[in-house]
């Protein structure tokens, strides 16, 4: 099937397209939203910018579109975007979240596309051990509940990570692949990447109990590097 991907250059989309691929969908495009206000109910805001060097490193076109943010109209938005591309059905990387799959399943039925969630209903620890066992390289970039600190920002996703995640869920009950907006990633590597992505220029904001690490400058370099 001809498919359109949701991306946002974190981990839930980046796994979506992967498995998307490996089903034999022709990806024929990856989709952006860049929301105007962070506080968008819909898309993912923080580094939004560089779906644009995923894209180039999946070596995948990227379709982008400014959405106003405001609830409900964004996917007026996302409808008109989805509505210019030659695609027989629409993948995202949802697990779990009723409001994020209902309003996409919504704009596919009304543009007769099919709405693919290969994620959907998986069990978290599951997810989060798959795309450590398949070298995903993603780093934490934003951590927003009780329990997390500034040491969590850059953190790369791996078998200690998963452990003290799973520490977390069990003292505050923060979702383990943060779907509740607990935390946010960044995937630099992935296997169908055919460069990485490098970065070179950070800064972490922190404010009373959560902060975002925020990407300045990022390039590709070969995988070897």
């Amino acid at each position: 099937m001809r498919v359109a991907v949701l991306v946002t250059g974190g981990k839930d989309s980046a796994l979506a397209l992967h498995r998307a691929l490996k089903q034999g969908h022709e990806v024929k495009h990856l989709v952006t939203m860049l929301p105007q206000r962070e506080d968008s109910w819909m898309f993912h805001f923080l580094n939004i910018h560089l779906t644009d060097l995923l894209a180039e490193a999946a070596e995948l076109p990227l379709f982008k579109a400014v959405t106003s943010g405001v609830k409900e109209m964004e996917l007026e938005d996302l409808k008109r975007l989805l509505a210019t591309l030659d695609v027989d059905g629409v993948v995202s990387g949802a697990i779990s979240s009723q409001y994020q799959k209902k309003r996409i399943d919504k704009v596919c039925q009304d543009l007769n596309l099919k709405s693919i969630t290969p994620l959907w209903q998986e069990s978290s620890r599951r997810l989060l051990k798959e795309i450590i066992k398949l070298n995903f390289e993603t780093v934490i970039v934003g951590v927003y509940a009780l329990g997390f600190n500034q040491s969590w920002l850059g953190r790369k996703i791996n078998a200690t990570t998963l452990s003290d995640l799973i520490k977390l869920n069990e003292k505050y009950k923060v979702s383990l692949v943060g779907e509740g907006g607990e935390y946010e990633t960044l995937v630099l590597d992935a296997p169908f990447f055919k460069k990485k992505i490098q970065l070179l220029q950070t800064e972490k904001v922190w404010e009373d109990h959560s902060g975002y690490l925020l990407v300045k400058k990022a390039v590709l370099v070969d995988k070897s590097v």
